[in-house]
């Protein structure tokens, strides 16, 4: 995999100063077109061997392009607020967006790479290839570059450095026992090429002991898929082996299986209402919960009684310990980078109670039935989100997942009784009718959701909320159980 890379490879000085200005022009053009068109982002991930040029080429394309739209991002070991997070939480954070390139230097490739070199697993390298295919799908174009030596020329680059005063700082006792693994490093890295590259983000392998010849490798490169990006009308929707629905030839399924009648007197959810809210109120109090995060989803039927649900469960919290992130419609923002970054950037530090009054389940459901996103997209969403809901509970997170079901009659009932009350007048809109008349299609796509996405480390809980003293009870036991299962 490295043989070409750890040849001679040389480029003359006087034919790196003829080509220099034309390529640089052309890299620079087009970047500018990136910027314009806002159609996609680019994300470079540098990696390779100590000494083979990565900082000087990273120097080199800030200074042939327009600085203001890159943005490169150096990573070491996680700080303490990293640390408190998913390990990919630092990276979508970084992610840049549309119209914009990012630099990685030391991301989830170096990561799996010093997995591979510790201990030999690549459980992590399958991670990264679903990552990096959800990227690529979500209008990233992914660059990964590995800049090569050979062991004779990294000692001889090494040396060469050393003896320079002006880059002497660069050499240090690390880079020399990096250099004694060198047999090794370059075993566990072909290793890691050969798991990672695919035809969404494959590897371009650079030879880096000529710097004239590494320059214009690199910005042929990155111009070469610039150009094809840019000229690409438009990018293909590509459909996951997403099973169908099975054919409904009896009329069930786990929402019309859910029994509507289940029901609370006054006095039972007095009672209930005051118990299981100081019990979650003492968990939150427990000395183990400062070290614990724990994230609420709540999905429903139109006027299923999410905000009435989420009310009685802040009630009994201390306004400190708890976030309610409710979501629209993306803006414009959110629209600029993949889809789950703008959930992402909300996971809390532990200690805190997160609410999300709807969430990323958004693409399955009103996009999927409401044609906003296209089916590849959809399609795709189930895996992405089991991923993203796994990183979050390996990490010790608690998860857990409501979805609100009402009847069809129920739901009439409640969107008269809004029309008529005028403090509640706000809370129904002409949407909310025409949801209504897809109400079948709907059905279908919750139960696909279902289907798809509750695993056995994120399960759905399904809350029949007919009633809704029924419901808010069920959704605060719930809760308070999943807490203390953890602490």
């Amino acid at each position: 995999m490295f043989e070409s890379a750890e040849l001679d490879h040389r480029v003359s000085k006087e034919d790196y100063r003829k080509e220099k200005p034309r390529v640089r022009e052309a890299v620079l053009k087009a970047q500018l077109e990136l910027v314009d068109q806002k159609r996609f982002a680019v994300l470079i991930l540098i990696e390779g061997m100590d000494a083979a040029g990565k900082g000087e080429t990273v120097q080199m394309l800030h200074d042939w392009m327009d600085p203001r739209h890159v943005h490169t991002q150096a990573f070491g070991e996680p700080s303490e607020e990293e640390r408190e997070r998913p390990p990919l939480w630092r990276y979508w954070r970084a992610l840049p967006a549309k119209g914009r390139i990012g630099i990685f230097f030391g991301a989830w490739q170096s990561v799996g790479l010093k997995r591979l070199l510790e201990d030999g697993h690549e459980e992590d390298l399958d991670e990264i290839v679903r990552l990096e295919e959800m990227l690529a799908h979500e209008d990233v174009l992914v660059l990964k570059w590995w800049f090569h030596l050979s062991k004779k020329q990294q000692k001889k680059r090494l040396k060469k450095l050393e003896r320079n005063p002006r880059t002497r700082w660069r050499v240090t006792e690390a880079e020399w026992q990096h250099h004694k693994r060198y047999d090794k490093l370059r075993a566990s890295a072909e290793s890691l090429l050969r798991r990672t590259s695919t035809a969404e983000a494959p590897w371009a392998v650079i030879a880096g002991a000529d710097r004239c010849y590494r320059e214009l490798t690199v910005a042929n490169i990155l111009l070469k898929a610039l150009r094809q990006r840019l000229e690409q009308p438009k990018r293909e929707t590509v459909l996951d082996p997403v099973p169908s629905p099975l054919p409904a030839l009896d009329g069930h399924n786990v929402l019309r299986a859910l029994d509507y009648g289940r029901r609370l007197s006054g006095n039972e959810y007095d009672e209930q209402i005051e118990h299981w809210q100081g019990r979650l109120n003492v968990l939150s109090r427990e000395p183990h919960f400062e070290g614990t995060t724990i994230l609420a989803v709540f999905e429903g039927t139109d006027a299923a009684g999410k905000g009435g649900s989420i009310r009685r469960v802040t009630a009994a919290l201390d306004p400190r310990s708890y976030h309610v992130v409710p979501i629209a419609a993306p803006n414009e923002e959110e629209r600029a980078h993949p889809y789950l970054w703008r959930f992402w950037r909300h996971i809390p530090r532990p200690g805190q109670l997160l609410i999300f009054d709807r969430s990323w389940y958004g693409r399955v459901l009103v996009e999927r039935v409401e044609g906003l996103s296209p089916e590849g997209d959809w399609k795709r969403a189930y895996s992405e989100i089991n991923d993203f809901e796994a990183q979050l509970v390996r990490h010790g997170f608690v998860l857990c997942k409501f979805w609100l079901a009402i009847t069809p009659d129920e739901q009439l009932k409640r969107f008269k009784a809004r029309e008529s009350t005028g403090f509640k007048r706000f809370k129904i809109t002409a949407e909310d009718w025409r949801n209504r008349d897809k109400w079948d299609e709907y059905e279908r796509a919750v139960c696909d959701m279902v289907d798809r996405t509750s695993t056995e480390i994120a399960p759905w809980t399904l809350v029949e909320a007919n009633d809704k003293k029924f419901a808010r009870i069920k959704v605060l036991k719930t809760l308070c159980h999943a807490i203390e299962a953890v602490l």
